[in-house]
């Protein structure tokens, strides 16, 4: 594996010199040792082209469970899933109960399964995102160029940044995280590379606490004999359909011309060709504007009645429009997503005419939706979202067909204002007024 202390046959094979240095005192360890001269940490980072690499990727570990434990000492040694209930989805799971087998995205009555004796705590996205910002704030110090990807994790451009803090990428990144575990109270793994897919690749090799660097020199071997699902956008289906056509390391897409996997796959031919050889030219864009917000919630028992679907697409509607208000954006399409007893997904959109901010818009048009799936199916998840974002300049134009639309708009911007001051209880609509939080979302995308 070529990370972290492997360095050294690696880059003499090369003819280059080795640099290192030591990730908890930043002592340079010239010397070819397992542990720092300085402190006698074994954490030391050694590469041929350390001096040379300045994109990365930093991603929390274990992010809801690592704040939940940093809040809560006595679940340090403890199994911790980070879910909602019993027939929910595992949000994150501490590396303690992956050791289980627990995973993100894996039902909750399955991780339980795996380890009945883990500790389950509902989700507090709040909290979560008040430390997801005090991390990116943190990143912005380092460098203007960061690209979130999510609340813990982000892309990082560090070329040029020597001058500003007199250290090298690497070096800069290693203090990076030790701040973040002084002052933050968790942890994070970092990925340096030449380029993004690379940096990403690296962070996950070594976590928790990592620091993997892969270089441009060893790019080719190093991916050789990785399946190709490393590859980014290979999910499980387009990975069954490379299979069936004989295709499984990305060894074996570096010995296929470029125009025979376009042939064959299209674009998407294309960017196996060229992230199987290392190449991404894709740059850190600061700020990447979110290309959705949703809401959704999973039943604590599955659902198929109008009476009971209804008030929590209302409900969810509702939070999407706050999410859109409070962010200034607008979004033109209205998504549905439905998953069944069965755990088969279904996803049903609609383009409006403009786009819209309200919860009125988004409701009546979720609501369009998920009449035509209520045919007697149960369901344990609902989903309400909007897509294709924009400003508010062109949102929510008069409606001509429908006169009582402006008069809904006012009567919301004025419940609006209500619920500003007294709290999103303060007042409801009729469809949601005494159901309780059943159509609270337990995640919120964006």
């Amino acid at each position: 594996m070529f990370n972290l202390c492997s360095r050294g046959r690696q880059s003499r094979a090369m003819g280059d010199a080795v640099l290192s240095f030591c990730r908890d005192c930043l002592w340079p360890a010239v010397s070819r040792g397992r542990f720092c001269q300085a402190c006698g940490s074994p954490r030391i980072v050694r590469h041929a082209e350390l001096d040379r690499l300045s994109i990365a990727h930093i991603d929390c570990d274990a992010f809801y469970a690592a704040v939940e434990k940093r809040d809560n000492p006595e679940l340090a040694d403890k199994p911790v899933i980070i879910g909602g209930g019993k027939r929910g989805v595992v949000s994150t799971a501490c590396y303690i109960a992956r050791i289980s087998g627990v995973r993100s995205a894996m039902p909750m009555f399955k991780a339980l399964e795996a380890c009945p004796e883990a500790i389950v705590i509902k989700p507090n996205m709040e909290k979560y995102v008040a430390v997801g910002r005090e991390v990116r704030r943190m990143m912005e110090a380092l460098t203007p160029l960061v690209q979130p990807i999510s609340i813990d994790e982000a892309f990082l451009d560090l070329t040029g940044t020597e001058k500003l803090h007199r250290d090298s990428p690497a070096r800069t990144l290693a203090r990076f995280a030790t701040r973040v575990q002084n002052e933050i109270g968790i942890t994070v793994s970092v990925g340096l590379s030449y380029c993004k897919f690379l940096a990403k690749v690296a962070s996950d090799l070594d976590k928790p606490r990592g620091f993997a660097v892969i270089g441009e020199a060893e790019a080719l071997e190093f991916l050789a004999d990785k399946p190709v699902t490393m590859i980014w956008g290979v999910g499980k289906a387009f990975a069954d359909k490379l299979a069936a056509d004989g295709i499984r390391s990305i060894g074996q897409l570096q010995r296929m011309e470029e125009g025979v996997l376009m042939a064959r796959y299209g674009s998407m031919g294309q960017r196996l060709y060229r992230l199987s050889r290392g190449r991404d030219e894709r740059v850190v864009e600061p700020r990447e504007a979110a290309k959705s917000v949703s809401a959704e919630t999973t039943f604590n028992s599955d659902l198929g009645r109008p009476d009971d679907l209804v008030p929590v697409l209302r409900s969810l509607s509702e939070t999407v429009a706050h999410r859109l208000k409070a962010s200034g954006i607008a979004g033109q399409t209205v998504v549905l997503k439905l998953k069944t007893a069965d755990f088969r997904i279904r996803t049903r959109n609609r383009r409006l005419d403009d786009p819209t901010r309200y919860a009125d818009r988004i409701f009546r048009t979720g609501l369009s939706l998920l009449e035509k799936e209520m045919d007697g199916t149960k369901f344990r998840l609902l989903g309400i979202g909007v897509s294709d974002l924009t400003d508010l300049a062109r949102a929510d134009m008069p409606d001509l067909v429908d006169p009582l639309a402006g008069r809904r708009a006012v009567a919301e911007s004025a419940m609006d204002s209500v619920r500003a001051k007294f709290g999103r209880a303060s007042v409801e609509t009729g469809y949601t007024f005494g159901r309780g939080n059943r159509g609270r979302p337990e995640r919120d995308d964006a």
